[in-house]
């Protein structure tokens, strides 16, 4: 028997974030759908421990502890940059490869720096994919999970000072500049009834309201 979606409406929603970078993002794609959106963060709530073994396994942590704490619908992400060369690395610890500090100018180095120690010199050997999964969970327990992902290639020195994270080494495949160099707009805009989303952000996003928000449109 197949499991009925979630469907959400206008009203409450809590991003399971304490990233900015990702809370605007979130909510910018969340725009057009009419919902008061709320930070973990904003709220004062409580950042779970990542013990997660994937992406999806934290993403639904995070969801429904911010859902049980909040008694709101919480919507979660966990993302990362999984390098082809560095065996998925580093993944699932792509934040954390940043330091207590989240200084992603020393994590890109670090992957560089690790690509180099492998020989890793040509665009093929160069190959990576940023991977995203939105957790949707509602206070009485039900969840659901959405995977977007963008393959790529790493570029250095990096380029471009937008985005966050790794995004100004992060060549998306058919493109001539960076995430990092990148509008917000360009890189993981979507909106309803288009049949495109660049970023993994943005896919997993759309994945997420084509099966739960499409009678929420604002």
């Amino acid at each position: 028997m197949t499991t009925p979606r979630i469907v959400l409406h206008p009203g409450p929603l809590v991003v399971a974030s304490h990233n900015a970078g990702k809370i605007a993002e979130i909510a910018d794609l969340l725009a057009p759908y009419g919902f008061s959106v709320r930070s973990a963060a904003e709220l004062g709530l409580i950042e779970p421990e990542e013990t997660g073994e994937t992406f999806s396994a934290n993403a639904i942590l995070k969801a429904e502890a911010a859902a049980s704490a909040s008694g709101l619908p919480a919507l979660a992400d966990d993302s990362g940059l999984a390098v082809k060369a560095l065996g998925g690395a580093p993944g699932i610890y792509s934040a954390r490869w940043a330091g207590d500090g989240r200084d992603f100018a020393q994590a890109m180095r670090n992957v560089e720096e690790k690509l180099a120690a492998v020989g890793a010199v040509t665009p093929e050997e160069r190959r990576a994919a940023f991977v995203c999964v939105l957790a949707l969970a509602m206070p009485e327990g039900a969840v659901e999970t959405f995977e977007g992902r963008v393959d790529g290639t790493l570029v250095w020195p990096p380029r471009g000072d937008r985005g966050f994270g790794y995004d100004p080494m992060f060549l998306p495949d058919g493109h001539a500049r960076t995430f990092g160099e990148m509008l917000a707009e360009e890189k993981h805009g979507w909106r309803p009834g288009e049949a495109q989303a660049l970023s993994h952000r943005a896919r997993a996003f759309k994945a997420f309201a084509e099966a739960c928000l499409g009678s929420a449109r604002a």
